[in-house]
């Protein structure tokens, strides 16, 4: 199975991740951020992920550090696992509907780190989580991650479930991108002759 653990400690956060590119979904995510678990959750389950996420954060001053490193090192985990990238499909993209919300997100696993951001969230709270830290966590995953991350609000109004209906299609795009491609007898996705 393509694995990897990652460890950052900083003096603002202590996290471990682990992913198994080739799992079920399985997921243990703690964080101490509730929200923020639920949204880890989602990646995992929908991805086929198997993520195990511990951090232990300065969440007396707000949640920001543990959202962002958390993003930075589940990047470095899945750039890990999923080593030189041959063989595997690349591209992944899906729009993905949640009540009144639908969402698109595209990426490429290309190694170069882009983020398009077009998910405006109408409430500044998700209960007590602060939805800026939503853009901070995607901004980190790609640009740690070596991707091209595309996501975008196509209509709704209620930012739980704009912000679930991201998570979700981009675990979608990102089940897609890490599937071996059978066709591909394990050749480099790429004509450069490198990802």
């Amino acid at each position: 199975m393509r694995r990897a653990t990652i460890t950052r400690k900083t003096a603002e956060t202590d996290i471990t991740v682990e992913v198994a590119l080739d799992g079920t979904g399985q997921y243990d995510n703690a964080t101490g951020v509730g929200f923020f678990d639920h949204m880890l959750d989602q990646l995992a389950r929908h991805s086929m992920i198997d993520m195990t996420v511990r951090a232990d954060g300065d969440l007396h001053v707000d949640d920001h550090h543990t959202v962002e490193d958390t993003g930075i090192a589940l990047g470095q985990a899945l750039r890990e696992a999923l080593g030189d990238k041959a063989g595997i499909r690349r591209y992944g993209d899906c729009h993905l509907a949640m009540d009144d919300a639908l969402v698109r997100a595209a990426l490429d696993l290309s190694g170069r780190p882009y983020l398009v951001w077009e998910l405006d969230l109408p409430a500044a709270r998700i209960g007590t989580f602060d939805t800026e830290l939503v853009r901070e966590f995607f901004q980190a995953l790609s640009q740690h991650g070596g991707i091209t991350l595309n996501i975008a609000r196509l209509s709704g109004f209620n930012s739980h479930h704009i912000t679930e209906a991201a998570f979700k299609a981009v675990a979608r795009a990102l089940r897609d991108a890490v599937e071996p491609d059978p066709r591909a007898g394990g050749a480099l996705p790429s004509t450069k002759g490198a990802l």
